[in-house]
């Protein structure tokens, strides 16, 4: 589902050149959970930035579903990812002149799904928050808000769901129900999930845990 090969990624900082990812390798199989672990500044979220294509890489190439992403125009690459990712990241990125309804369904409206609003009701209701689609993000909780991005991140149906500390703005039980969600729902749909975190007892939960320390994975 997922096969990254010698990714590296450089910054320009002044006039020096900072290399955060160096030929880092990862392969994940279709429905396979991994975590990766790493201290602040590692490079956890930019390597998830590029599995996204929300940034390209310096250089290695990123194949997900059998294309590769990296050669994608930015046009083919929205397409792909609104087909094929889920994003769930901790500060939740909702819209907050949309209520909870219209936060999940507009990936699906972007592409004129005419089921759009049907099928965010129904993800809204696996998440429990049914009674709160007309809120908007101001009047929910942080796990309702957390919640809320969960549904839209589930409601494209994805192949690969990524996650960026998904409870970390979140108490530990409403942070516990959260994952306990994500574990489910990808293990219901066999959705490959890959998290990034640095709680190591969340990381257990995965079928795999890496830690990516100097540019690379480890075991």
């Amino acid at each position: 589902m997922l096969e990254i090969k010698n990714l590296t990624k450089t910054y320009r900082q002044g006039s020096s050149d900072i290399k955060v990812l160096t030929d880092l390798n990862l392969s994940v199989s279709r429905g396979e959970s991994v975590a990766i672990l790493g201290q602040s500044g590692s490079g956890k979220s930019t390597l998830l930035s590029l599995i996204a294509g929300l940034d390209r890489p310096s250089s290695g190439t990123i194949f997900m579903n059998d294309k590769e992403i990296n050669q994608l125009s930015e046009k083919q690459l929205s397409e792909f990812r609104s087909h094929n990712l889920g994003i769930v990241f901790q500060q939740f990125h909702l819209m907050s002149n949309l209520t909870a309804l219209e936060n999940i369904s507009l990936p699906l409206e972007i592409f004129k799904d005419p089921d759009a609003k049907t099928k965010a009701l129904q993800v809204l209701q696996l998440v429990g928050l049914e009674q709160r689609k007309n809120h908007f993000p101001s009047e929910l909780s942080g796990g309702e808000k957390q919640r809320v991005a969960i549904a839209r991140a589930f409601v494209v149906r994805p192949k690969i769901l990524l996650a960026d500390e998904p409870s970390g703005n979140l108490d530990k039980d409403t942070g516990d129900n959260i994952m306990n969600l994500i574990f489910e729902a990808c293990k219901e749909h066999q959705t490959t999930f890959i998290l990034v975190t640095h709680n190591e007892e969340l990381a257990s939960n995965c079928d795999r845990t890496l830690t990516l320390k100097q540019g690379c994975l480890t075991s």
